[in-house]
């Protein structure tokens, strides 16, 4: 168990500041432990914001020109995207990256996401990785994401990974409640997608303990 919560914790060390975490962390296989350099884009709404917007939905939102622009200028400054397990295979393999590599990254499953984030993407030939709350999209909630969106995502190349069932803070549940967040939305994601996400993001970035030993 000390073995794999060091594992855990190494992985959250060298990549946890983007807020996201490889489900069943272990050391290298090799035992190489190894640091890469990523710059890591992460988003939330792409598009603009209502005439009544707070500061939350300001700071959190990038316009789709913007956004575009953004993809435009690092096109062609020649960069690639990778994913989180090109990442993850860098790290405990030794895979080489592209030399100009970044990670783009896409929290919470807003619709906007599919209307105006992926055909930029698609135009450019950059994968996003998306982590979306499984229960805004069981529930059709105005706004979000549809798991039709979501398949169609995954068809045309996203990844798409575990931001929670609800979006509540990880700290200081018990285990039970950790597998209902965490546990319950990776299955729904596979069963809906048919493919197993492996990747978790924590809600406003927040975690202990507890949460890692679950994961």
């Amino acid at each position: 168990m000390l073995r794999e919560i060091l594992g855990a914790l190494l992985l959250t060390l060298v990549v946890g500041t983007v807020g996201w975490f490889r489900l069943q962390a272990a050391p290298p296989p090799d035992g190489t432990l190894r640091r890469v350099h990523i710059p890591i884009l992460m988003y939330h709404y792409i598009s603009v914001p209502p005439d009544d917007a707070d500061k939350f939905r300001l700071d959190l939102s990038v316009t789709p020109d913007n956004f575009r622009a953004q993809m435009k200028w690092l096109k062609e400054l020649g960069y690639s995207t990778i994913t989180p397990d090109d990442l993850v295979a860098a790290l405990t393999e030794g895979h080489k990256l592209p030399n100009r590599r970044v990670l783009l990254t896409f929290d919470d499953g807003y619709e906007d996401a599919y209307i105006n984030a992926l055909p930029v993407l698609k135009e450019f030939g950059f994968t996003g990785t998306f982590f979306i709350v499984t229960r805004f999209v069981d529930e059709n909630r105005n706004g979000y994401l549809t798991w039709k969106q979501v398949k169609e995502m995954i068809h045309d190349g996203m990844s798409i990974q575990n931001h929670s069932r609800r979006h509540y803070d990880m700290r200081g549940r018990t285990r039970d409640w950790l597998l209902y967040e965490i546990v319950g939305p990776l299955q729904t994601i596979e069963a809906q997608t048919g493919v197993r996400p492996r990747y978790f993001c924590y809600p406003s970035g927040q975690y202990d303990l507890e949460t890692i030993r679950t994961l």
